[in-house]
């Protein structure tokens, strides 16, 4: 899960800026935490309190009103009406990781991610996106090799995972769809050597960086086992205490 907020933070730099190399530094002074990392906090917060997915969402949402959600989520989260809106946006992918990490079998994690993306997500393929990225990192955490992970993917969802980050680069741009977010940030992670080399990837892509990269993270520190003490720690240092201790305490149950 730290994997996933850190890729948040680390691509928050170039969310509007966008580069096409993975020529960069991980950390600057403007990087800062978005909507990804606060909602993927409260999916975990969901899963350790048991609350509701919809209810955790709303309470810690509504904490950082200016963490950049879009202008429908956003909508949702300050109405008093709870109906999801049938988004197809990336937005039910990029919070889910927890749900990959947490829950132990395959049937588990496609149920719980559906859940966590309905309550907002409820376009099919708002909730293909969700499920492809939970169990991407069941599958990662679970010990199979990429090969495997890209054939299950792939055979389940229908993404075309074929492609490597240097054919998917040059003709990228923004997208804020699941369709358009989830394939490629997976691919960032197949085309990896480590953890910092798959959220480089994700980055170069040049397209939504800070979602691209909470996916590809999710997914990257799942499969290499642990993150690199130096941005485990810029992580707590940028984390308000109440998301940090979240995050710690999900860490500590689902290590």
């Amino acid at each position: 899960m730290i994997g996933a907020i850190a890729g948040d933070i680390i691509g928050s730099v170039y969310e509007h800026s966008p580069i096409k190399n993975k020529d960069f530094p991980l950390f600057s002074a403007r990087c800062c935490f978005t909507d990804d990392s606060v909602l993927t906090v409260a999916i975990a917060d969901a899963i350790l309190s048991g609350f509701p997915y919809v209810d955790s969402v709303r309470k810690i949402g509504r904490r950082y009103p200016g963490a950049g959600y879009g202008g429908s989520f956003f909508h949702w989260l300050h109405s008093d009406d709870f109906r999801p809106y049938n988004s197809w946006g990336n937005g039910s992918a990029m919070r889910v990781s927890p749900v990959g990490f947490a829950f132990s079998t395959e049937d588990e994690v496609l149920q719980q991610a559906r859940m966590t993306a309905e309550i907002t997500h409820n376009h099919p393929e708002g909730i293909k996106g969700a499920q492809a990225a939970a169990f991407a990192v069941f599958l990662a955490r679970t010990g199979h090799d990429k090969e495997v992970i890209r054939y299950r993917i792939s055979n389940m969802f229908g993404y075309n995972l074929s492609r490597g980050v240097d054919d998917i680069r040059p003709s990228y741009s923004f997208d804020v769809s699941c369709q358009g977010t989830v394939p490629e940030a997976i691919i960032a992670f197949l085309d990896s050597e480590s953890y910092e080399d798959a959220i480089r990837n994700a980055i170069s892509l040049g397209g939504d960086s800070d979602t691209l990269a909470c996916i590809t993270g999710g997914v990257a520190e799942a499969f290499y086992g642990s993150i690199p003490d130096e941005i485990k720690s810029k992580v707590e240092e940028i984390l308000p205490p109440d998301l940090w201790e979240v995050t710690k305490a999900f860490c500590d149950k689902y290590r």
